[in-house]
């Protein structure tokens, strides 16, 4: 019984690919989008980095990307879909925001659509720079 139960386990994590079943992927993907958000809005930019594909990594470095992000800018994230062929997903969220002008600030929730990839049995953000 233990042993059918260990063997279940390692099947299920045997990751991700463009064969899983679309809704397996869509869950997968819309809850690394999520937690990534969650890093980006907690301010661990080294964590959301851990998200980018090893593409945008490899053309990117950690250092780049705090650049392009400001800690406490971000407030909350809502996935709305996620759609997914093969190894290529879309995701549409809106991220909500604080925008400062003239020593104001607002929040502003705009939509956004990401790219992520199924590769090496996982899902991955694909940073287009």
């Amino acid at each position: 019984m233990i042993g059918m139960a260990l063997l279940g386990g390692c099947a299920g994590m045997s990751g991700l690919s463009a064969d899983t079943p679309a809704d397996v992927k869509q869950e997968a993907v819309s809850a690394r989008a999520k937690a990534r958000w969650d890093r980006l809005i907690a301010g661990d930019l080294a964590g959301a980095y851990a998200y980018l594909s090893p593409a945008s990594k490899a053309t990117m470095t950690l250092d780049v990307y705090k650049a392009k992000h400001k800690v406490g800018m971000y407030r909350s994230v809502r996935i709305d879909e996620v759609e997914c062929k093969a190894d290529a997903c879309t995701v549409a969220l809106h991220l909500t925001y604080d925008y400062k002008r003239n020593r104001r600030t607002r929040s502003i929730t705009t939509p956004l659509t990401e790219s992520w990839i199924i590769s090496e049995g996982q899902a991955w953000f694909v940073d287009r720079g």
